[in-house]
């Protein structure tokens, strides 16, 4: 993982602990290093062979366990998109960055969303399987424990980011 947690146990005895009554741990600070060339490299030729289908490929990722059906939502086809889009795009940018960016939102926005409607860790944790499984599923050719770990670090670091915005004020 490429993420680096430091706590301090002076200040915080338990840092398994979520910090906030919402459930997300924010009882660790998460810095971002940089994406490996080879990582970089992975997640750039698979994304460029999704991103023709992003439409569809929106729709299973945000809809994989979802009882919601489409039709009775007609938000979700649109928000579905972004944010696979927008996971994805971030997740190409590490290398160049060196930092988690999200386009035309920012952070705070995403963190100050998620905390408004109560997104805990473990959404998080869903919302990551359903990403892996959906890359797994729309490049199989080249899936491999290496992109699959690329991908992972890349959403955890995008998760990282939102979650330390996610502040109730």
């Amino acid at each position: 993982m490429n993420l680096t947690a430091i706590t301090s146990s002076a200040s915080r005895p338990n840092p398994l602990l979520f910090s906030n009554e919402k459930g997300v741990n924010r009882d660790v600070e998460f810095k971002v290093r940089a994406f490996s060339p080879e990582q970089e490299a992975l997640v750039v030729k698979s994304w460029n062979s999704m991103k023709k289908n992003y439409g569809e490929l929106g729709l299973k990722f945000f809809l994989r366990d979802s009882d919601i059906p489409l039709e009775e939502n007609p938000k979700l086809r649109p928000h579905a998109m972004t944010v696979f889009v927008m996971t994805c795009e971030s997740a190409i940018q590490l290398r160049k960055t060196g930092k988690v960016t999200v386009g035309e939102s920012n952070l705070k926005d995403l963190g100050a969303t998620h905390f408004k409607y109560g997104v805990v860790d473990e959404h998080f944790e869903d919302t990551k399987y359903a990403l892996l499984e959906t890359i797994k599923e729309a490049v199989p050719e080249m899936w491999s424990p290496e992109m699959k770990n690329a991908w992972g670090e890349a959403y955890d670091q995008l998760a990282a980011a939102i979650k330390n915005e996610m502040n109730p004020h």
